[in-house]
């Protein structure tokens, strides 16, 4: 990751949830804030998102889980990344997510867990933030 480029995207709908409204609105406000952000489409496998997020060399990988099912998803997922020596991507999680299982979500490896009501701004500024802080760079002042 080098200073300077864009930060870069990837997110994904795992499992069968066929609703992406969220998911789309949340690319669509990354692209505006300045990011590269590619989306998967609806009913990912984990087996296909892993390799997407490698070729794409992506800063960050999030997932809009609305199913139920973030739990397993996301231990598949990490699990993956690991037997793929994926070891500096962000990977955030977002959806219908309940307070109780987030903790759970980030032993499995979850750098950032946002809930139904999180806003587009904290969004954003979290994976601003980490990036910047993975890439050794100065946090943005914001509005720069």
């Amino acid at each position: 990751m080098s200073e300077g480029r864009p930060i870069r995207v990837l997110i994904a709908k795992p499992g069968l949830d066929g609703h992406d409204v969220g998911a789309k609105v949340i690319v669509q406000r990354l692209r505006n804030a300045g990011m590269e952000v590619i989306y998967t489409g609806l009913r990912q496998s984990t087996e296909k998102i892993i390799p997407a997020a490698i070729q794409e060399d992506v800063d960050v990988l999030g997932l809009s889980i609305l199913s139920g099912s973030h739990l397993e998803l996301c231990q598949e997922l990490m699990e993956g990344l690991r037997a793929k020596g994926v070891k500096d991507l962000l990977v955030i999680v977002g959806g219908i997510i309940p307070k109780e299982d987030i903790p759970a979500l980030k032993s499995f490896g979850v750098d950032g867990v946002f809930p139904v009501h999180s806003t587009l701004e904290e969004i954003e500024t979290f994976i601003r933030e980490q990036v910047s802080l993975r890439r050794g760079e100065q946090p943005r002042e914001k509005g720069l």
